[in-house]
């Protein structure tokens, strides 16, 4: 295998890419499904493309990658028309398990180059023609590859395959575990480079700002700073970038969320509050009562639990303590992915497994306070371990 270049970013190992390989193509034989065709463009959650090359896709630029049961694969990729690399069975330090590397220069804002990138993937596609093609990540398919694919080839079978994939892709091996904690680590210093920074006067753009600085000098390649300030007992809900534009004011709560990826592209996230002076005895005691309501989640994350029922315990307690119910996502899987399987909610058929990457993060408003903590947890055979972050389970008081 050709020595890997200099250039990359905390690469994975070509062991573990193999591994990744071997077992969704034994899936795959299983399933009687010839060849896998997927496509994503960014890196927040854009994880499969990267799960199969170690090479993200950005910006909204798509990353087309066919990925056969029987041979290597092909990569359809933005770059000069006609581009053609044909790839040394070793690979070129960058792809890795790619026979051919095909360009073209698409852009999602014009609408008539829909077309190019799927007349690439068709190339690399012909050969199974009358197979079964087996379609991952449809929500981020574009309609103009899928229907152009299934019009060319109308005698070829089409198969949902994401699951297939997920069910291997949610289960860490050991490198991946090591990388997620390498992330929790760095985003300990991050919430703690911000925390320091906090001042009345700096506005909540400025504390992300110090959250991503520290997180990119630290191996971070991508992820989200969500921010808010707000007066004591006028809580608010954090927000993009867009939305940080309050200046702090002395005696604010600022709630601060690093959820970026960390050296080797693994997602985490950290999320807590600081008070510009004295939290009131009755903020602490809201935040006692947010460790006791993710306390019930933990203890139930154990392997061969559904979802479901987690979901259903967890707002029975919030109910019977007269807190708001969860409604949208408050504890998920994580991976290469901001947000990946399972989703601990009413709708996710996957069960709680050992060796997922699980954050915990309730969240509420109540009583004037923004409400809430955010952790993530390898689980093992009986459950969690231990917490990943280090940061202290506290509201940081800023003198």
């Amino acid at each position: 295998m050709a020595a890997l270049s200099e250039r990359l970013n905390t690469p994975i190992s070509t062991a573990e890419l193999q591994r990744r390989w071997a077992a969704v193509r034994a899936a795959m034989q299983a399933e009687k499904i010839d060849v896998l065709l997927m496509q994503n463009n960014n890196d927040h959650m854009g994880g499969y493309v990267r799960y199969f090359t170690d090479m993200p896709a950005v910006n909204g630029y798509p990353n087309t990658i066919v990925f056969p049961r029987d041979d290597d694969m092909t990569v359809v990729t933005q770059g000069p028309f006609d581009g053609v690399q044909e790839m040394p069975p070793d690979g070129d330090g960058v792809w890795r398990g790619v026979k051919r590397v095909l360009t073209t220069p698409s852009y999602s804002s014009a609408h008539y180059t829909r077309g190019y990138d799927p007349e690439l993937a068709a190339r690399a596609l012909e050969p199974y023609a009358k197979g079964t093609i087996g379609l991952v990540g449809t929500y981020q398919m574009s309609f103009a590859l899928v229907d152009e694919i299934k019009r060319r080839f109308a005698s070829a079978a089409y198969v949902e395959a994401s699951d297939l994939v997920d069910r291997i892709k949610v289960i860490k091996s050991a490198e991946e575990m090591e990388l997620v904690r390498r992330t929790a680590r760095m985003q300990d210093g991050a919430m703690q480079a911000a925390f320091a920074a906090v001042r009345p006067g700096m506005k909540d753009s400025d504390v992300s700002a110090v959250a991503a600085h520290y997180s990119m000098r630290n191996g971070s390649e991508n992820g989200i700073y969500l921010c808010a300030s707000s007066p004591l007992g006028k809580p608010a809900r954090i927000g993009m970038r867009h939305a940080q534009d309050r200046v702090i004011q002395p005696g604010d709560q600022v709630a601060l969320l690093v959820e970026d990826n960390g050296p080797g592209g693994m997602y985490t996230e950290l999320g807590r509050t600081c008070v510009i002076g004295k939290a009131p005895q009755a903020m602490k005691d809201e935040f006692a009562f947010t460790l006791e309501a993710r306390k019930v989640t933990l203890d139930m994350l154990k392997p061969g639990t559904p979802c479901k029922n987690v979901w259903e315990a967890f707002n029975a307690f919030m109910r019977q303590n007269g807190r708001p119910e969860e409604a949208r996502l408050y504890c998920h899987g994580q991976g290469y992915d901001l947000v990946e399987r399972p989703l601990v909610r009413k709708d996710e058929p996957m069960t709680i497994e050992k060796d997922m990457n699980i954050v915990v993060h309730p969240t509420y408003l109540h009583r004037g306070y923004h409400n809430w903590l955010c952790d993530n947890y390898l689980i093992g055979g009986n459950g969690p371990g231990d917490r990943l972050h280090q940061f202290p389970e506290k509201i940081t008081e800023i003198d």
